[in-house]
């Protein structure tokens, strides 16, 4: 049995439990960050911390586990169960008692293929609610990534009311053209601390950065695609909707996804 922390207190897995009558639970007033442990070593805290309470000041959830509360937490965890490589969820609920959860899952990988094939994507119109703000409320991103799964896809990217290709249920979205990536402006997207490495090796890769979110009207007129997140890195996408799209700078995107990797 995996152990699990609650209220900074080290729990058995099946103990980590929400109240449902709680009226915060019903109503999704939550908010979460996922981390990757490496060899022990959680990659990137400080700035998953940070958005953390970002998260929770964006929703106006107050609680009392400070950073210093949850990263003993996250070491007692990790000692206690020998964590070595691990998917971790850091989970707040607010409301008159927060409570604090963190658990953990075998580490999220992806095969190969996927990065010297691509995968697949569709199209979803949808909106993310408070898009800057890693809430639990994602009932939307369900749906448009079941409905991807469905047709056969590995993610859905979301499309705005101006016909904006955003960011994907679980990722953020990117597009190369000649010696410019764009991607869509931090207020418009949930910005991951993958994307923040991510923008920064390409432009040490030599692109300018446009933060302009690509049409889903033009996106074949683009040399390349993709995507990235915590568990992926960045990944080129092969298909939207069924249509190939362009290869030209796969190269660049794997060159991108070594120097994410290797800054962890």
């Amino acid at each position: 049995m995996r152990s699990a922390i609650r209220n900074t207190e080290l729990i058995r897995e099946d103990e980590a439990v929400l109240p449902v009558v709680s009226r915060e639970v019903q109503y999704s007033f939550s908010v979460y960050e996922a981390l990757r442990v490496i060899n022990g070593h959680i990659v990137h805290l400080d700035d998953h911390l940070k958005r953390l309470a970002a998260s929770c000041s964006d929703i106006g959830l107050v609680h009392c586990f400070s950073d210093r509360d949850i990263e003993m937490s996250l070491d007692r965890l990790i000692k206690a169960d020998g964590i070595k490589d691990a998917s971790v969820r850091i989970f707040i609920v607010g409301g008159p008692s927060p409570l604090l959860f963190i658990t953990y899952t075998d580490l999220l990988s992806y095969p190969d293929s996927y990065y010297t094939d691509g995968v697949r994507a569709s199209l979803y119109h949808g909106e993310r609610f408070m898009p800057q703000a890693k809430t639990s409320n994602l009932l939307m991103q369900y749906i448009a990534l079941e409905e991807a799964k469905r047709k056969g896809a590995f993610e859905a990217l979301l499309v705005n009311r101006e016909g904006e290709v955003l960011e994907g249920t679980r990722s953020n979205f990117y597009a190369i053209k000649g010696d410019k990536l764009f991607t869509a402006p931090d207020e418009k997207v949930l910005s991951g601390i993958t994307r923040i490495s991510v923008v920064k090796a390409a432009s040490e890769l030599g692109l300018d950065i446009v933060y302009t979110p690509p049409l889903a009207s033009e996106l074949l007129s683009f040399d390349s695609v993709f995507i990235s997140a915590t568990s992926m890195a960045a990944i080129p996408v092969s298909h939207i909707d069924g249509i190939e799209m362009n290869k030209a700078r796969w190269p660049l995107i794997l060159d991108i996804m070594k120097l994410v990797r290797q800054w962890e």
